[in-house]
């Protein structure tokens, strides 16, 4: 797979150009980036905060021969990947906060949004956009315990292009080796050691009911397993439930 790279300076959302695009005919391999997104999108219809000249915003359009419901694995081997490239080349001990986010000293420092779109009972296009605080210098004071940067990390700005192809490229091979073997067993281990919710006690939050329990990472579906207090074990599913830590962001 090629990547085709369309950059803009301002954008509503990298996700939503994406996803015009698909329907235009775009083929799998389109990234569409941009230096500034004024409607930038966040998971659960949050809003992404995209300013100008600092950070790195992008979707990637993919068109698998997949399953539907194997789609949202899609998320995590772009978690996995970022979380990779970022320990690797940037030196940073970048933690996962299953299933979408990236954290570094217990902030957050990526999201990821993964889209999906169907053709019948077919996938027809699957959008996973990325947004990373890569030069912020200050945050809102609302943010400042929630959030962080490379740049607040490293004490030096980090050049975005050049991360972006890092990314890019991790991405290309794990993408390919998820689509040999259609689960995530190839990158489970790895993903579970760099997952800041194992062995913790978490809340899991469901429509009209929630309950604490022990995280023990995911399986080869992606799905977080956690113990309960009966000490039975169940399967969270990606977008179904919203798992918090008990204490603080985490």
């Amino acid at each position: 797979m090629e990547w085709n790279v369309v950059y803009y300076e301002e954008i509503d959302s990298t996700n939503t150009q994406a996803k015009r695009m698909a329907k235009e005919g775009a083929e799998q391999g389109l990234v569409v980036t941009a230096d500034e997104q004024s409607a930038g999108k966040g998971r659960r219809g949050r809003v992404w905060e995209s300013p100008a000249g600092t950070n790195l915003y992008f979707s990637i359009l993919l068109r698998p021969e997949l399953e539907p419901d194997k789609a949202p694995m899609l998320t995590l081997v772009m978690a996995y990947s970022v979380a990779v490239v970022l320990r690797t080349q940037e030196g940073l001990p970048v933690e996962i906060k299953w299933p979408n986010d990236l954290v570094l000293e217990k902030k957050k420092i990526c999201g990821i949004l993964t889209e999906m779109e169907l053709s019948g009972s077919q996938i027809a296009d699957v959008v996973i956009g990325v947004g990373i605080n890569v030069n912020t210098t200050e945050f809102p004071e609302e943010l400042r315990d929630k959030a962080t940067s490379l740049y607040l990390q490293k004490g030096e700005q980090v050049e975005r292009e050049k991360l972006l192809q890092q990314i890019l490229e991790k991405f290309r091979r794990q993408y390919e080796r998820f689509l040999e073997i259609q689960d995530l067993s190839f990158l489970q281990n790895e993903y579970n050691q760099m997952l800041i919710n194992k062995d913790r006690e978490v809340l899991v939050l469901e429509p009209g009911h929630e309950y604490q329990a022990q995280a023990l990472g995911i399986n080869e579906k992606g799905e977080l397993l956690v113990k309960k207090s009966d000490g039975s074990t169940e399967a969270v599913f990606a977008g179904e439930v919203s798992v918090r830590g008990i204490y603080g962001y985490i």
